[in-house]
């Protein structure tokens, strides 16, 4: 009997953190590990997308950004992502070719990597190096969509993210969505 209750008692302690992150984000473990939403493009907002053209830029490809429909909204009304907010960056291939609305266009194909900040206000993992300014970074390439492949934030992400620090570390600039546009 005693033995019972102390495995229920161990399995309960183990089953804590991961229903206190679950609370903060279906998409973050009690350890801070950041998975890919695979629904995403279904049940995610659009945001807005851009392109970069430049074939030398490690950003090349067509962006296509997506939010929760509440961190849209809580945005729209404080002008700040709630805890707990999850951005999902899909770079996808940039294809180029005449088409009947113009030569050349440009048009995203298949995916190449995704990108996935997840909003922590609270610093809730202090010592995972994925977690930092007020953010937790994952990034997913095609050909393993299943593993985070980022190994820190400063290392793997900070640099692209410096230029919009006063904007949370988001580049706001290119999403109309969250203007109510």
């Amino acid at each position: 009997m005693k033995t019972k209750f102390a495995m229920a008692l161990i399995a309960s302690a183990i089953a804590l953190p991961l229903q206190a992150a679950g609370q903060f984000s279906s998409y973050v473990d009690g350890k801070g590990q950041i998975s890919l939403p695979k629904d995403f493009r279904s049940n995610f907002v659009h945001l807005g997308s851009w392109a970069v053209a430049d074939q030398k830029s490690a950003s090349h490809g067509f962006h296509d950004v997506y939010a929760e429909r509440k961190a849209v909204e809580h945005y729209r009304k404080t002008g700040k992502f709630p805890d707990g907010a999850t951005l999902v960056k899909e770079i996808r291939k940039l294809e180029t070719g005449p088409l009947t609305t113009g030569d050349p266009v440009h048009w995203g194909s298949n995916p190449a990597v995704w990108f996935v900040m997840v909003k922590d206000s609270k610093g809730r993992f202090p010592n995972n190096p994925l977690w930092e300014d007020g953010w937790g970074w994952a990034m997913y390439k095609a050909d393993a969509p299943m593993k985070n492949v980022a190994t820190s934030y400063k290392a793997d992400c900070q640099a692209c993210h410096i230029p919009a620090a006063q904007t949370d570390r988001v580049f706001i600039q290119g999403y109309p969505t969250l203007k109510g546009n």
